[in-house]
């Protein structure tokens, strides 16, 4: 098969789980295309064209990190290439990740996948479903209320205050639009800065407000998901504790330094997977991030959620084969069903 992964930037990506898992494609023969999210090219007439990197079957590099230099080098030139020569578009590049100064990074994967899709490519995850999804925060907002923390989300700090006051004097703080535990804040009875930090979250926009689970000490849970199921090899399962190196800090991202554990799947865990797993199956998201803390989940993460490079470091396998595989027979079922799935069953299709 022909994948084209759509990055960040091709350029400064890191050796994240986006590089192990097409590194992954790659071994396996497949051709395997890297682009960036800025090299869409639009033709009035013509059908949108990728500006890519093909990796050729020469770069055999055992290391992610030797394969991922070779990829990035400039030797290694950029074509443009018609998007409907690709059997899949996988989107990875997470738009919330995006600096100020690029603001225009942010819908425009999404919107030129919207209308490769409608060219008959395979898009991962559904680009309609990310389009509903793309304030992943508010999305998660639309699952059942009993496998969430109490929340609020305005922008008003009377409202805030008396949430404040409703959940006895703590709450966490983080804007509506973003991720990697960036700008999130515990608000205790001190109220420290308290003020200050509104007034910072909402010069960016709406503002979460979300009860505070003293379980968050211990960590949260990455969950991965695709198709809707728990992402399993080897008989073991993409469950991965992350805990804060800095006993002081309640935020568990690995971005900020969290170390990375194996977990065990708790019938917890497993009842808010099948709570949510439904609506992520309709709606087509293919790959798909929960944090849980305890009986909770914190957060959903539908745009480029990330954790595989982590799991050989804690004995867990990588996880890349079953996701090749899970590509592969949804190129079979194109071939056998030709026109008459949608991209969103296809998405989810197992």
């Amino acid at each position: 098969m022909k994948i084209c992964f759509v990055l960040s930037d091709v350029k400064t990506e890191a050796c994240g789980t986006s590089v192990v898992i097409l590194k992954k494609a790659h071994e396996r023969g497949h051709e395997v295309y890297v682009m960036s999210v800025g090299d869409f090219i639009f033709h009035r007439d013509e059908d949108i064209s990728l500006r890519c990197k093909k990796i050729p079957a020469s770069v055999k590099e055992e290391k992610v990190e030797d394969f991922w230099e070779q990829v990035q080098d400039d030797k290694l030139k950029t074509k443009s290439v018609p998007s409907t020569n690709m059997d899949i578009l996988f989107l990875r590049n997470n738009p919330t990740e995006e600096t100020s100064d690029r603001h225009w990074a942010e819908h425009s994967g999404i919107a030129f996948a919207r209308m490769i899709q409608q060219l008959g490519v395979l898009v991962l995850n559904d680009a309609f479903a990310m389009s509903h999804a793309f304030i992943d925060k508010l999305y998660f907002e639309e699952l059942p209320a009993e496998i969430k923390p109490n929340s609020l989300i305005t922008r008003n700090t009377d409202d805030l205050m008396k949430f404040w006051e409703k959940n006895g004097k703590k709450m966490v703080l983080k804007p509506l639009e973003g991720s990697g535990g960036q700008d999130v804040y515990l608000i205790d009875k001190d109220k420290k800065n308290l003020n200050q930090i509104i007034e910072t979250l909402s010069a960016k926009g709406y503002i979460i407000a979300q009860e505070f689970l003293p379980e968050v000490s211990k960590g949260d849970v990455r969950v991965i998901l695709m198709n809707g199921k728990i992402l399993e090899e080897n008989g073991q399962k993409a469950v991965i504790r992350r805990v804060s190196s800095d006993k002081s800090e309640f935020r568990s991202n690995l971005s900020l330094g969290a170390k990375a554990k194996k977990a065990k799947l708790t019938p917890e865990m497993e009842h808010i997977v099948s709570l949510t797993a439904p609506k992520l199956i309709r709606d087509g998201l293919f790959f798909v991030g929960l944090d849980i803390v305890d009986d909770k989940l914190i957060e959903i993460n539908v745009l480029s959620p990330g954790g595989l490079d982590y799991c050989e470091d804690i004995g867990l396998p990588a996880f890349t084969d079953t996701i090749i595989d899970a590509l592969e027979r949804k190129m079979q079922y194109i071939k056998y069903y030709k026109n008459s799935l949608s991209n969103r069953s296809l998405a989810t299709m197992d």
